[in-house]
């Protein structure tokens, strides 16, 4: 008897692979133009086994969405060991390698928040999480109200020159990085509390 052309996978190791492969084609091709079909056919499975994964597009696309966020949340985690400007400076360098690895994915991401719900919803979820996490390092006795103000708009701002900076590729990640810590810093200074600069330095 012959072998199987393929592998059973688990449960879990065929999910992640769907997961991964998703984040490919929903980032490289408008979320309208794609169907359970098409999306069976592209990863290689039945659609009736997609379905048993995904109750349906919408299910699939936010899932997909999902593991890029932890992704996203893994590679910008903070080192407590570090002083809270170091543990800044090494997440924004996690977070700049993810983008410049996957230009186009988070160009596209960006580019469709504003016509996919689920995008811009995510998108908010992260920031607002990451504001947090960033006022909670540099203002452990508590932010006040201008300063997450200020790195809310911080985040707007970061995602629109991080497209700038794909676009043109024509600054290095460590200027990039020093430009993106530099912007934040003066707009914490223009709150009028910023933080005490001698022990986040």
């Amino acid at each position: 008897m012959s072998e199987p052309a393929y592998r059973r996978m688990d449960v879990d190791e065929r999910r992640a692979q769907l997961l991964e492969r998703g984040a490919e084609l929903f980032t490289s091709r408008p979320y309208d133009e794609l169907s359970m079909q098409e999306i069976a056919s592209e990863v290689g499975i039945s659609k009736a086994l997609l379905y048993h994964y995904f109750p349906g597009k919408q299910a699939f696309f936010e899932a997909t969405l999902g593991a890029w966020a932890e992704r996203l949340w893994e590679r910008t985690a903070p080192d407590p060991e570090l002083p809270p400007l170091e543990q800044l400076t090494k997440s924004l360098d996690g977070f700049l390698s993810l983008v410049e690895e996957n230009a186009v994915a988070y160009r596209n991401l960006m580019q469709s928040a504003t016509g996919v719900a689920a995008i811009r919803d995510l998108i908010e979820e992260v920031r607002r999480a990451t504001a947090q996490r960033i006022l909670e390092g540099i203002y452990p006795d508590g932010a006040p109200p201008k300063a997450r103000t200020a790195v809310s708009g911080w985040l707007w701002f970061m995602d629109g020159a991080c497209l700038n900076w794909i676009e043109h590729g024509d600054v290095e990640r460590e200027e990039m990085r020093d430009l993106l810590l530099g912007v934040l810093m003066g707009a914490l200074i223009a709150t009028g509390t910023p933080p005490d600069l001698a022990q986040v330095t």
